[in-house]
């Protein structure tokens, strides 16, 4: 399948930084995106940690690092607070974490 060309913005300081990292590691730009998306679509996430400053939020854990038992209790308490309500919007949940990122 051909290739199709996609724009993007970026940081002028950040392009340039990227483009000589990856020149040293004997590829361009295009391709290190194109590794990103493919190894994203692999792995249907991000494909890396990504750290920085801590949401005042409490996030759960990560499936890998439950066992079944506390996963199972995670999700009968989901239900339990869907049936009478007690949920928010995908909006209201991100605004929550960009107030915690933006105060840690």
């Amino acid at each position: 399948m051909p290739a199709v060309s996609t724009n993007i913005k970026i940081d002028p300081d950040v392009k340039e930084q990227a483009q000589n990292l990856f020149e040293r590691l004997g590829m361009n730009l295009s391709t290190a995106v194109n590794i990103f998306l493919r190894q994203a679509i692999r792995e249907q996430a991000i494909p890396f940690r990504i750290t920085g400053a801590k949401p005042n939020i409490s996030l759960p854990p990560a499936r890998d690092d439950m066992s079944d038992k506390e996963f199972n209790a995670m999700m009968e308490r989901g239900f339990y607070d869907i049936e009478r309500g007690n949920t928010t919007t995908l909006h209201e949940t991100f605004d929550d974490l960009r107030k915690g990122i933006n105060n840690g």
